[in-house]
């Protein structure tokens, strides 16, 4: 990691609900990530659990593997990283604890988008001290489906959801953000490069239709205060029995 000026990231966390941080991983530890995602898809992928991957539409294509710090002890390791858990723990207002380790591959021509969001959806957590750096392992431009995030989302709480009928991403906002997309947060990045995101923090993303793969790694965090929401939780059981993550 080469992140300066952490206090000055801290507060702008706390104001937008998410920053850009540069050089998060080194180009060795970023060509070291991909060599053993594409070695774990091809050696080891088959042999785990159905909750282990989501695919495309084209029922081929991996579009997240999921539970990678259960499933390989590389990016376990990663995830439980010294370095990083010290960096994170300010952030979520305590002790740190890695909850996942997942992709959002969003390959070439066929990657699929992600509907607006908020990830406490998912996670259930309060209070929401919890968190996703998401690292680019590929380049994120403009084209190939970048993630957008509306700044200060996530000092509104919690806004209604739906079933959202996209594998990988079952529950969505009842309602898209109405702020513009020209005033939203970009997710721009090279390789090594990350944004973190507070767990209520609104964001999605569009399908990926250029030539080019948008492969990004996520570590997710939480503060090991945090409880499991009984409310939150079954909202989102509800939304993956009607979309199962398969």
């Amino acid at each position: 990691m080469n992140i300066k000026n952490t206090t000055m990231l801290l507060a702008n966390y706390e104001h937008d609900g998410v920053v850009r941080t540069p050089h998060f991983l080194s180009a060795d530890e970023v060509a070291a990530v991909r060599a053993e995602l594409d070695r774990y898809i091809r050696d080891d992928l088959a042999a785990q659990p159905v909750d282990a991957r989501t695919f495309e539409k084209d029922e081929t294509t991996v579009r997240n593997l999921w539970r990678l710090e259960k499933y390989n002890e590389f990016f376990r390791q990663l995830g439980e990283r010294a370095d990083i858990l010290a960096f994170i723990a300010p952030f979520v207002h305590g002790e740190p604890v890695l909850v996942g380790v997942e992709t959002f591959n969003k390959p070439a021509r066929i990657g699929s988008g992600v509907p607006y969001h908020q990830d406490n959806a998912y996670f259930c957590q309060t209070p929401p001290d919890m968190l996703t750096v998401w690292i680019a392992i590929d380049e994120v431009t403009e084209a190939n489906g970048p993630v957008f995030f509306v700044k200060g989302s996530h000092k509104g709480g919690m806004a209604p959801t739906k079933p959202s009928g996209v594998r990988g991403n079952s529950i969505g906002l009842a309602e898209p953000s109405a702020v513009p997309l020209a005033e939203q947060f970009c997710g721009l990045l090279n390789p090594g490069d990350a944004t973190i995101h507070q767990c209520e923090t609104i964001h999605h993303s569009a399908p990926n239709t250029t030539e080019l793969s948008r492969l990004g790694l996520l570590l997710v965090y939480r503060g090991t205060h945090t409880l499991t929401d009984p409310k939150l939780k079954e909202a989102y059981a509800a939304a993956v029995a009607a979309t199962p993550p398969t």
